[in-house]
């Protein structure tokens, strides 16, 4: 089972599915990361945390136990 928060730096990958007993759940849906969805990771700082994804035409930084929580197919 591969997270966002392992994909590497200019990899791709479509969402599966996100956890839902994540607290940022309903957050992580709201601004944009869906099932179906395809994203890109485009930046990290040096502690890989936060994170920061390409979706839907915009970049989009989370935390790392965010990126956790979406379950890539």
């Amino acid at each position: 089972m591969k997270t966002a928060a392992k994909l590497k730096f200019g990899e791709k990958a479509f969402i599966n599915y996100i956890d839902e007993s994540h607290p940022s759940f309903r957050r992580i849906i709201e601004i944009g990361f869906t099932p179906g969805q395809e994203i890109e990771l485009i930046s990290s700082s040096i502690f890989n945390d936060p994170l920061a994804f390409s979706l839907r035409g915009t970049m989009i930084a989370i935390r790392k136990n965010e990126a956790e929580s979406i379950i890539l197919s």
